[in-house]
């Protein structure tokens, strides 16, 4: 319970990996900061959680794709904010299926904005918080495709290998001020993005979603698909103070997929 007296944001916060970490970071007794799009959603987000923990909880809602309104908001309502930072997580959903050769400039520009630009615009406006506090956790939620490409998510393993290498030279800019930042690495893991990721498939390789599932829950150790709750235990972990000589790595949490 190291953490019980920290405030943390959490980007993507109202459903999957995100949700899950939010609800395990209240459980510990972490303020909470949500930032998601959909402002009713995150209002039943805040409600369950003010539910577990009795703490005044806080978000914003704003659009990842829209790199322009995501920094003005966001700049503005950490410039007015009056109280500490001590934990950023980083997540946001991957981008559409398809191939390198049949993606546009566009389709990479929407990646990046979602997934890159605005991690580094909520990294440079919180850090000077941890920097304040001697203490900070960045945590990036990426994908197993940093470790090996997916077949068929060109975009999405080009953007996340560049987020990973973003994150590990932070990690050396910032290690001077107790600030440690890791990528956690989830492999299949049963969100509504897997669930329009196998229905892709499906479509494509012309046979049902729950053999695609079936698939994929036996292309690991341990024979299934994962649950957010997972993913979210190994994040929780780094956000622990007992984590601090832990940085610049890639966590990854997939069953075992890679190593069989």
């Amino acid at each position: 319970m190291s953490i019980s007296d920290k405030v943390a944001v959490v980007c993507g916060s109202t459903s999957g990996i995100g949700k899950a970490t939010a609800i395990l970071l209240a459980q510990r007794g972490c303020k909470l900061i949500l930032i998601s799009r959909n402002e009713d959603k995150l209002k039943k987000t805040i409600d369950e959680l003010t539910k577990i923990s009795n703490v005044n909880h806080d978000y914003i809602s704003t659009n990842f794709d829209d790199l322009s309104s995501f920094k003005k908001i966001t700049n503005d309502f950490f410039t007015n904010y009056k109280g500490k930072v001590d934990i950023l997580i980083n997540n946001s959903s991957g981008p559409p299926m398809g191939a390198l050769l049949d993606s546009s400039t566009s389709d990479f520009q929407l990646a990046f904005n979602r997934l890159l630009y605005t991690s580094h615009h909520l990294v440079k406006l919180i850090t000077p918080f941890m920097i304040n506090n001697d203490f900070g956790r960045i945590i990036n939620i990426t994908s197993t495709s940093v470790d090996r490409v997916i077949p068929g998510l060109g975009v999405s393993n080009t953007v996340r290998g560049a987020v990973t290498q973003w994150a590990k030279t932070l990690a050396i800019e910032l290690g001077s001020y107790n600030i440690t930042v890791n990528n956690v690495l989830p492999g299949y893991t049963k969100t509504s993005r897997l669930d329009e990721l196998a229905k892709s498939k499906s479509l494509d390789k012309k046979i049902s979603v729950d053999k695609i599932y079936n698939e994929w829950a036996n292309n690991n150790s341990v024979k299934r698909i994962g649950q957010p709750e997972e993913i979210a235990n190994a994040i929780i972990f780094l956000c622990e103070k007992l984590s601090g000589y832990i940085t610049g790595q890639n966590i990854i949490v997939d069953g075992g997929k890679l190593g069989i």
